[in-house]
């Protein structure tokens, strides 16, 4: 047998990438109970400022531990403040905005659809092609969303305006950070080393966060409870340091479009823990969509040739 007849497995099945996109998966499935815990007494762009200076202090006290050079240059600079602009503030202050109308389940099903603009951007300005095996699993798992959105805005009929404001608020956070997921797969982002890069554009994004937060809604606030400040270490350690790390290089291994099935398995969790800690009752139509969910991913990861 030559090697042309040899097949080598996807990059996506292997353990470096799976292991990760995992651990991503579970952690950001894990953030939706949190971040509504968060929402109340403080304005969300308060604790979005103080998750992301809390990440930003860490990432960059890690590179100096790596003893990864700190500085960057004009180009490094300007990539670090969109991508914290499009990630750190754009992003997490519509999630945020958006629990304010819907349930953190359904905020969560929404950004599942993170898939369809990484794949159309990964397109249009990576040069990604999309093999067939790739839109089978795309469909596969986008209609296993589409019935898991049933079940969620089925639970409160009534509220269709607050469903509608809470969907629109939620999509310009997938697009704000589809933007930010493809900015990770260009060339520009490999120059840099990731950490320390990293670290500065959270810190850039915590500083933008708070001068909108202090023209909107005034002084910082903080609520005096162990849960809250609890919630921003977690928010600010696990979820932001850590599992941005890891999903960003996840991403620049398998591209943005394989990268974004971990948005589509992120409600399945969220619902799974939502059943241990808020008494969330599955119907038929959730189990359905859970499980197509997962059949989607299974086969958009084996998919061998999704860049090409």
């Amino acid at each position: 047998m030559s090697n042309e007849d040899i097949v080598e497995p996807p990059r996506s099945t292997r353990l470096a990438i799976l292991i990760p996109f995992f651990v991503v998966t579970l952690i950001w499935g894990s953030t939706w109970i949190v971040i509504r815990d968060q929402i109340g007494q403080v304005p969300p762009s308060w604790s979005v400022t103080y998750r992301f200076a809390v990440a930003g202090l860490v990432m960059l006290g890690w590179a100096i531990a790596k003893r990864q050079p700190l500085r960057l240059d004009v180009r490094g600079w300007r990539f670090a403040a969109v991508l914290g602009l499009m990630q750190f503030v754009l992003n997490f202050n519509f999630v945020y905005r958006a629990e304010f109308y819907v349930t953190s389940g359904l905020v969560a099903v929404v950004f599942a659809l993170l898939l369809v603009p990484n794949a159309i951007l990964g397109r249009l300005f990576l040069g990604q092609q999309l093999g067939r095996q790739l839109l089978v699993g795309s469909a596969i798992a986008m209609a296993g969303v589409a019935l898991l959105f049933i079940h969620e805005a089925r639970q409160d009929p009534s509220a269709t305006g607050n469903v509608l404001t809470g969907v629109a608020i939620t999509f310009a956070g997938v697009l704000s950070a589809s933007v930010a997921n493809v900015m990770q797969a260009t060339k520009t982002s490999r120059a840099y080393p990731m950490v320390p890069m990293l670290g500065t554009a959270m810190l850039l994004g915590a500083g933008m966060n708070a001068l909108w937060a202090f023209v909107t809604a005034g002084p910082p606030t903080v609520e005096w409870r162990l849960g809250y400040f609890a919630g921003i270490a977690y928010l600010g350690i696990f979820a932001s340091a850590l599992a941005f790390t890891l999903y960003f290089g996840v991403i620049r291994v398998i591209g943005p479009a394989k990268a974004a099935y971990s948005s589509v398995l992120v409600p399945v969790i969220a619902m799974l823990l939502s059943t241990l800690f808020e008494g969330y009752r599955w119907s038929a139509l959730a189990a359905a969509g859970a499980l197509l969910a997962l059949a989607g991913l299974v086969v958009a990861l084996r998919a061998r040739r999704p860049n090409r």
